[in-house]
């Protein structure tokens, strides 16, 4: 491949004013008209850092014809700002063949090694007391099946919508369950983590993440991911012996309970401690997940609102970083601040009652 294809800038070190002229793979496209009637192309362009808006004013529609959604093109452009959010201007652009460009260039990847999720992932299912229960994860937990939950978004586009986004996601929520499980006795935190393990492990399947923008399968489309999961916990649970009826149907429920709302998607309600938790957790971590990502597009530090945000039907008021602004990194789950493994452990009633007391 020639030097001149390798990518020079990235998105994210966008600066308003600047002179582009680089490789993006383009995601979205639209040919559409001014009030004037004069054809124009709304774009949007993308690469492993983020996504940015672009129009494209002149001669629209034959540039209309030179690239599809999911081409690599080469855009001469310049960075503007447009009700404070920055976007491409566009003067002309070109189809550019996918053996010229190195395609992790233009796939967002999780912030985590891969790697150090995997084995924090093992650390988890290891941590499961419940034998039949941690037979189960390690059934499903293997092979291919692993590879592709290492490597999967967690989403096409809202949150965690990068490689390894499923797992960081997942670890995500597995920290915040222990914890909770701990505060609330009543609470099985086997289940729980075995829930929140296995509450997306059919994105596998659901999307298409072997190239970007990533998109629905037929499979997935058709069926969804709630329903997949739970006929593969039913498949894999079949050859576990001791794992009973009734904790198979729980995990199952977890699954296809966990958006929380008929209308969400969820084919039932949640009707368990433990699935009622689970929908809360995993709907915080995907909005603080959007929300983390809107304060590192923000170009200026401290509070400021954004945009209107149709997903979550609000403005936000946040605190952006921007480039003078050093903050600091939280553990991850799974870490202590030293950076080795957390343990997963599981109080008894009477130490959970004794922690519980503690907070109040």
């Amino acid at each position: 491949m020639s030097q001149n294809s390798l990518k020079k800038i990235f998105i994210a070190q966008l600066q308003q004013g600047q002179q582009v002229s680089d490789i993006f793979l383009l995601s979205r496209k639209t040919l559409a008209e001014t009030k004037a009637g004069k054809p124009y192309l709304a774009l949007a362009l993308m690469d492993k850092t983020g996504e940015i808006e672009a129009r494209l004013w002149d001669d629209a529609v034959r540039y209309d014809a030179e690239a599809d959604v999911g081409d690599f093109v080469l855009v001469n452009a310049t960075a503007k700002s447009y009700r404070d959010q920055l976007q491409l201007g566009v003067s002309s652009l070109q189809h550019v063949d996918d053996a010229q460009v190195q395609l992790e260039q233009f796939m967002p990847t999780s912030k985590r090694p891969l790697a150090e999720m995997e084995a924090e992932l093992q650390v988890v299912i290891g941590s499961v007391q419940d034998a039949p229960l941690q037979q189960l994860l390690q059934a499903i937990f293997q092979g291919e099946t692993l590879e592709r939950f290492v490597r999967a978004p967690a989403a096409k586009k809202m949150h965690h919508a990068y490689i390894g986004g499923l797992l960081e996601h997942t670890l995500s929520i597995i920290g915040m369950a222990v914890k909770t499980a701990e505060h609330y006795p009543m609470i099985d935190g086997d289940m729980l983590v075995a829930g929140a393990l296995l509450h997306d492990i059919a994105k596998i399947s659901e999307f298409d993440f072997g190239s970007v923008p990533f998109d629905y399968t037929d499979q997935g489309r058709l069926v969804g991911h709630l329903v997949l999961g739970a006929e593969m916990v039913r498949r894999a649970a079949e050859n576990i012996q001791g794992l009973d009826r009734d904790k198979v149907d729980r995990v199952t429920h977890l699954i296809l309970s966990h958006h929380g709302q008929l209308e969400f998607g969820s084919p039932v309600l949640p009707m368990t401690p433990e699935a009622m938790l689970l929908h809360h957790l995993d709907d915080m971590d995907a909005k603080m997940n959007y929300m983390e990502q809107l304060c590192d597009k923000m170009e200026e530090p401290g509070w400021q609102w954004t945009a209107y945000q149709r997903p979550l039907e609000r403005f936000l008021y946040l605190q952006g970083r921007g480039e003078e602004q050093d903050v600091p990194m939280a553990p991850q789950s799974g870490q202590s601040k030293q950076g080795a493994p957390r343990k997963y452990t599981r109080l008894s009633n009477g130490q959970a009652k004794q922690k519980q007391q503690s907070l109040f």
